[in-house]
Parts: structure tokens; C-alpha cells; sequence
């Protein structure tokens, strides 16, 4: 069974978080509501609802800002404001999901997720964002479910990314055949994605496939989205292919620039098994 650390899931959920953030940032501006009126401050809100779209959409837009930042709290008062404004936005309520996601606040992830599906039930990103919640969770058939269903959706902008997800989460079930399949999807789609190689790296270590992980870490290392991880996993590789010269040149770049890392740590050690 192929599983991933501990550490590897608590760094991997923020990356893609922000890459979710990113998504709707860039696809902010859905259809008008027509929410009922109800009062904003010295204003009666709902006279006027492209209005009331256009300010809580500058709303959501602080909101992500925030997210981004790690700024949670800020940015969870602001997406409150957005959805007073505009009860009726459904990516109001995705955001706010994903921001709850970040600060591990699973019923809030639930009830706006589940409120953005309720105003718009075939929205991509939605879908998408419940599999990956339900993956958190540990319930990877509903997961995959989602996943698939954001897949379907014609038109959908962004399934490199839910191919991703997926193979991660399938990689995570142990399901490491089903797992790859996914990624080499995603891969085909978009061959530059460090996060797709790195658990291509991860898969194709497992089975003993030293070749393959080296070609795919290797490009992941090469890029500038290296980090402690996929540093680490390039030196198991190269000890494994007893190459002494190229790990070394690893361990430096890994004790150079994340020093105070586990992963730095146990290279220190030799621990080439952590």
C-alpha cells in the first residue's frame, strides 16, 4: 500500500488551498441574485442587486487577499460581509469554505459548500472543493465521487488540477494503480506541474520504479518550486541508485536552504527510510 506521510498531507492541503483561492479569484463575477432586501448599514441593500453584486464582490476579492496572506480572520469577516450583502452568491459561499478548510473549521466547510451547491449544483470549482474536503476527511469513495463530477461538467476550465487532487487523494486510499492513472492525466494536461510530479516521484519509488522517479523528481528539483520534500525524496532516489556525487549536491542544496527541516535532519543522520 502507497500512503503519504503526515507530514507531506499537512503541507500539501495549503498548496492547494491557495491554488483554489487562485481559481475563483480569477473567475469572480457570476450571474445577479435576486436576494431579499435587507439592511447594510445606512443603506437599504437589495433595491439595487448589480450593486449589491458588485460590493460584495469586492468583498470576496479582500477576502482571498487575506486567505492568501494568512491572514484567516480578517478574511472570514470579510466574506461575511459579502454574503450580507449577497446571500444569494455561490462563490461567496465556496470561498468561505475554502478559508474554513485553512483554519480546520470542517462544519463551516460543510454548510458553505453545501450552500454554494444548493444556489449552483453543477459549479466545477464547488464540486471539486467538496472532493478535496471529503478526501481530508478520509472518505475517498465520496471524494472521488465529487471529483468525477467536476470532470464532467462540460466546459470546466480546470481539470488538470481535479485529475491532481485526485491522484493524491487515491494515493492516500492506498489505491496506488487508480492513483497513478489520475496523475498521468493531470500530467498530460499540464506536464509542468511540480505538485503532479512529485507524487508521480512518490509512486513510482514505491514500486521500484527508480528510473521513473528519477525523471520526474528530477524536473521537480530542477524547477523553483523545489522544496525540503522534494529535495528529500531526489536524495532517497539517488542512494537508492547508489549515486553518491548528485545526492551530495542534494543534501547541500537541502541543509543550504531548509536547515532547520525533518528532512534536513535526517539526511544529517543517514536515515534515508524517514
Amino acid at each position: 500500500m502507497t500512503t503519504v506521510s503526515p507530514g507531506a498531507r499537512t503541507r500539501t492541503l495549503p498548496a492547494l488551498l491557495l491554488a483554489a483561492l487562485v481559481v475563483l479569484a480569477a473567475l469572480l463575477g457570476g450571474c445577479v441574485s435576486t436576494s431579499p432586501s435587507r439592511t447594510v448599514g445606512d443603506r437599504q441593500a437589495g433595491a439595487d442587486p448589480l450593486a449589491d453584486r458588485q460590493r460584495a464582490r469586492i468583498r470576496l476579492e479582500l477576502a482571498i487577499g487575506y486567505s492568501q496572506q494568512g491572514q484567516t480572520s480578517v478574511a472570514l469577516q470579510e466574506i461575511n460581509q459579502a454574503l450580507v450583502l449577497d446571500p444569494a452568491y455561490a462563490d461567496g459561499y465556496n470561498v468561505r469554505g475554502l478559508i474554513a478548510m485553512q483554519v480546520a473549521d470542517t462544519a463551516l466547510a460543510e454548510d458553505s459548500f453545501r450552500q454554494a451547491l444548493a444556489i449552483a449544483p453543477q459549479d466545477p470549482n464547488t464540486l471539486h472543493n467538496v472532493g478535496w474536503l471529503r478526501c481530508e476527511q478520509g472518505r475517498y469513495s465520496d471524494a472521488e465521487g465529487f471529483f468525477q463530477r467536476a470532470l464532467a461538467v462540460p466546459g470546466y476550465a480546470q481539470p488538470a488540477r481535479t485529475w491532481m487532487t485526485s491522484g493524491i487523494c487515491l494515493q492516500r486510499a492506498g489505491q496506488a494503480e487508480a492513483a497513478e492513472r489520475s496523475l498521468l492525466r493531470a500530467r498530460a494536461l499540464d506536464a509542468n506541474d511540480p505538485v503532479t510530479g512529485f507524487h508521480l516521484a512518490q509512486l513510482a519509488e514505491a514500486k521500484g520504479d527508480l528510473t521513473g522517479a528519477d525523471a520526474y523528481i528530477r524536473r521537480v528539483n530542477d524547477g523553483s518550486s523545489a522544496n525540503a520534500e522534494t529535495l528529500w525524496l531526489g536524495i532517497r532516489v539517488d542512494n537508492k541508485l547508489n549515486r553518491r556525487e548528485t545526492m551530495a549536491e542534494l543534501g547541500a542544496r537541502l541543509q543550504r536552504r531548509f536547515p532547520q527541516s525533518r528532512e534536513a535532519i535526517a539526511y544529517e543522520r543517514g536515515n534515508f527510510n524517514d
